[in-house]
């Protein structure tokens, strides 16, 4: 059974295709300049009486509809065993947080409404009502802003939730694409907060009788977490915009989600990357040592592994929580190898992850195949000694802008490409994050000078 208020919809548009038809029959007839003939007008006279019939009604549900909003008493998901029951009765049904669309599509839906109305929030909330049967929070998001508020009130500002909970949601989609959301561990702390580190400790020796004792000192340094963002700018025409299906919106999402998560991703396993102050973090395996592997053979790279294990080991590091992070390409050439009785040497490892010495691996094609043309690696670390700090995520959009249509723009002069003249739409994507080696050692980096 419909609800009242989807009675009161059905109605409406049955309403406005017979005002609609009475309006043609009259139309002929003054077009050809004359009266209507008997079967208009006993036509015109029926579309009358179905228009009387349906306004009365449409007050009779309309007072039902009202009735049933006054005695709402709460919210409940449409996966509700008594969700139908519930509908019938009027009761308010909002499937919030419970959308059976792909994850992040319901904040495509927001950023690509935003696109199409060029930024008014009003004609936004309009092209959003398209969107009611499945994401209605999209249509509550762009609702206009109010000075003040609280959550709790159902008509004022509570609504500007959803928008928090699609870019959660488009955050949380992201998240497992990136190398930093698959990894275990590592330990979560806010922004602009201040710690301590100890960079050296105290050493103890047996001293002989009536010796005098050693002293010994511990070395500090107070580090600070702030904060940077990683940005994006994803270019679409504005006729995909306008008339956007369920595939451009998860096009959108995933060109999003995946510019931010390869930029995120080399920037923070890239050797080279040695951050930029007040900009960005360096990379967790800039400036450590790496460790050489002399050759491919099992026997060769089970000494680097075993060198790699082993600073682990002189630094007292819990080795229970190690990972490995590599490249699928790397990850591949070790499941291929063989040892000398011609059985597979790492059988628990493949191009997708799994096991390596014990620990698991994620792989990712975002990291870069090797440190130089000539040369791979493979990252072992202790994410419990990663510090990461994680914000949100923000969207804006543009349609007057002129861009370098490069992933590599320039300060200098350059050719720009102006988006109003070529009728395209620019999506920009920030997100806030920060990451540092709680201790030097949390990181240990092995090379070779040709493919595992």
């Amino acid at each position: 059974m419909k609800t009242y208020q989807e009675q009161v919809a059905d109605l409406e548009n049955t309403r406005a295709a017979k005002a609609a038809r009475a309006e043609a029959i009259m139309a002929k007839a003054m077009d050809e300049g004359r009266s209507t003939d008997e079967a208009e007008a006993t036509e015109f006279d029926e579309v009358q009486t179905d228009l009387k019939k349906i306004d009365e009604d449409l007050v009779r549900f309309g007072a039902l509809a009202k009735a049933a909003l006054a005695k709402a008493t709460s919210i409940v998901a449409a996966t509700d065993g008594d969700a139908a029951a519930k509908l019938r009765q009027g009761i308010n049904v909002v499937q919030m947080g419970k959308s059976n669309l792909p994850p992040g599509v319901r904040f495509a839906r927001y950023a690509m409404c935003i696109g199409a109305s060029k930024g008014n929030l009003m004609q936004a909330e309009m092209m959003s009502r398209r969107f009611d049967d499945s994401t209605p929070e999209v249509g509550l998001a762009l609702k206009a802003a109010v000075a003040a508020g609280t959550t709790q009130d159902a008509t004022w500002a509570s609504p500007l939730v959803q928008l928090q909970e699609m870019a959660s949601e488009f955050v949380e989609f992201l998240r497992p694409q990136t190398v930093l959301g698959r990894i275990p561990g590592i330990r979560n702390v806010p922004f602009n907060i201040k710690f301590t580190r100890q960079t050296a400790g105290t050493t103890g020796t047996f001293v002989g009788e009536g010796l005098p004792k050693p002293l010994g000192k511990m070395d500090f340094e107070l580090l600070t977490m702030p904060f940077a963002k990683a940005a994006t700018i994803v270019v679409m025409t504005e006729e995909l915009m306008r008339f956007s299906n369920p595939q451009a919106e998860v096009l959108a999402r995933d060109d999003l989600a995946k510019g931010i998560a390869r930029y995120l991703d080399l920037r923070f396993l890239d050797p080279a990357y040695a951050g930029v102050a007040n900009v960005s973090p360096a990379s967790i395996t800039n400036g450590v040592t790496p460790i050489a592997s002399t050759g491919t053979t099992v026997a060769l790279i089970s000494d680097a592994v075993e060198a790699a294990m082993g600073s682990f080991i002189t630094a007292n590091h819990s080795l229970g929580g190690l990972v490995w992070v590599m490249n699928p390409a790397t990850a591949l050439s070790l499941s291929l190898k063989r040892t000398s009785q011609d059985v597979f040497a790492f059988p628990t490892l493949s191009a997708t992850g799994g096991t390596f010495f014990g620990y698991p691996v994620i792989t990712s094609n975002n990291i870069a195949l090797s440190a130089s043309p000539t040369e791979s690696f493979a990252i072992l670390m202790d994410p419990s000694d990663i510090l990461l700090a994680d914000g949100g995520l923000q969207i804006d959009m543009s349609m007057e802008a002129s861009l370098q249509m490069s992933d590599t723009p320039s300060s200098a002069a350059s050719s720009m490409i102006s988006l109003w003249q070529s009728n395209m739409v620019a999506l920009r994507a920030e997100r806030f994050i920060y990451w540092m080696k709680r201790r030097s050692t949390a990181v240990a980096v092995i090379t070779m000078n040709s493919a595992w």
